[in-house]
């Protein structure tokens, strides 16, 4: 990103400290028709702005109130009242009120914006053989004996909101819908090929590799091969994944009538969401309207929980956030989530390693969490979950590799039950669960010291929630 004036960037830093200090408003609540707006000025730099108006607005209302704060609409979605704007006039967002819009590109300014991931270029190329016998994974949650009774139906389509996958993988190739694909790092979907494949990351194709991975005898096979998958490309070239991509995300997967989104990350900038800061009240309407959304459209949303090793219901601090600047220790709150894993309309998935006990970087949380699922610990002898990445396969660990499980498991029980809604759906997903009980010892390194507090009882608790997902269970029971 070129450098800006000092000046420029002094007034941006101004506007967000107003933005903080401004009186908090519902979301709901229509504002007051502004007056023709002075006359607009144009120093750059052209920032994206999330803006959330009251319920029923109509796009010619959001695109005159932000014409008229000397902005211009990318995208209103009139469904749940949220736009995307740009503006290259520093007072757009005062203009608009701050209580009510949000620039994640102003804030990466402000704060001296590093990456927040480097590029993985470490791609594990071997010949494709059949390599399902390094898939530990996969046996733990009794997929072999699952597909000797269905591998899932073309019917369902599992959207991946993630970094881009591989369209030319051999792994991916039949499984993956073109046509249901796009970028929305704009904020608005863009269905070019370039705008949803892959660029700096591996990390989308190694996701859509364990949900949709061919069973052909070749290379590696996911727990839903007979199931179709879209690349909804939500994070950017730099590792982020900030509120209009993940918005843009869920509308799209709701748009065309996807069964299920696969939601491996936490939304940026912040790990903990706090809805009693204005701005990232914005955040998290703008987010939660969206998923509740796609939801009513029968779409089932499954997250990660987060690889932070916190106690969701409980945090207590966050040294994490901002992520695209530098991170300040705070407190954080019941108004505090992480998105959009602990929404109410999302399935949020915890990782065990091999040996069915919670990773120990996994976060966790009674209340946050509804299923488990393998995403290996490097420190155990089987390590991390092997998967497509573009060109190869490679191993990752992660909550990120256990939410595709999830989403597998729940694509081969809409399979099975093509008339269910979403909300029947996570319902099912939840039975179908093995009971995992408390660990009575957890003690990961032998220090004698408890690693984490597990919380609730057998059939639902924080490590855990509803048990870890069953392949075989989800197709028989």
């Amino acid at each position: 990103m070129p450098l800006l004036h000092r000046a420029r960037a002094a007034a941006i830093i101004a506007l967000l400290a107003a933005g903080c200090l401004a009186p908090s408003l519902p979301a709901t609540a229509q504002p007051e028709v502004a007056p023709a707006a002075p006359e607009c000025i144009q120093p750059g730099p052209l920032l994206r702005y999330l803006v959330v108006f009251s319920q029923l607005t109509t796009p010619a209302m959001a695109d005159a109130e932000i014409a008229r704060a000397c902005g211009a609409t990318t995208v209103f979605y009139p469904e749940i009242s949220v736009a995307v704007a740009t503006s290259p006039d520093p007072s757009f967002l005062k203009r608009i009120g701050p209580q009510r819009a949000y620039s994640a590109q102003a804030e990466s300014i402000a704060t001296k914006r590093p990456a927040k991931r480097k590029k993985d270029d470490t791609e594990l190329l071997r010949p494709a053989g059949a390599r399902s016998g390094e898939q530990w994974d996969m046996d733990l949650i009794k997929v072999p004996a699952a597909h000797e009774i269905t591998t899932g139906s073309k019917s369902v389509v599992v959207g991946v909101l993630d970094s881009g996958v591989d369209a030319r993988h051999p792994d991916l190739v039949d499984a993956l819908a073109p046509e249901l694909s796009a970028g929305c790092l704009t904020g608005r979907p863009d269905t070019a090929p370039a705008a949803w494949t892959p660029t700096t990351s591996p990390h989308g194709t190694h996701v859509a590799g364990t949900i949709a991975a061919a069973n052909d005898g070749r290379g590696t096979t996911g727990v839903a091969p007979g199931v179709r998958i879209a690349s909804v490309k939500v994070v950017d070239d730099e590792g982020f994944i900030y509120p209009e991509y993940a918005v843009c995300g869920f509308m799209w997967a709701a748009a065309q009538g996807m069964t299920i989104t696969n939601n491996s990350y936490f939304i940026d900038p912040y790990l903990f969401t706090c809805q009693s800061a204005p701005g990232q009240r914005v955040i998290y309407e703008a987010v939660r309207r969206a998923v509740d959304y796609a939801t009513s459209r029968n779409v089932l949303n499954v997250a990660a929980a987060g690889n932070n090793a916190a106690d969701l219901s409980r945090p207590g601090r966050d040294s994490l956030s901002p992520t695209n600047g530098d991170a300040q220790t705070r407190p954080v709150d019941s108004t505090c989530v992480v998105l959009p894993a602990q929404l109410k309309n999302v399935v949020g998935v915890s990782a065990v390693d091999s040996t069915k006990t919670k990773a120990g970087y996994s976060s966790y949380g009674l209340g946050a969490i509804d299923v488990t699922a393998p995403g290996g610990d490097s420190r155990t002898p089987t390590g991390c979950v092997l998967s497509t990445v573009p060109a190869g396969y490679d191993y990752s660990c992660g909550t990120s590799m256990a939410a595709p499980h999830v989403s597998g498991v729940a694509a081969l029980i809409a399979s099975t039950h093509p008339e269910t809604d979403a909300v029947s759906l996570g319902r099912m997903l939840n039975a179908q669960a093995e009971t995992l009980a408390c660990p009575a010892d957890y003690d990961l390194n032998g220090t004698g010291v408890q690693d984490a507090f597990c919380t609730g009882y057998s059939e639902y608790n924080s490590f855990y929630g509803h048990g870890l997902v069953d392949a075989l269970a989800a197709v028989t029971k």
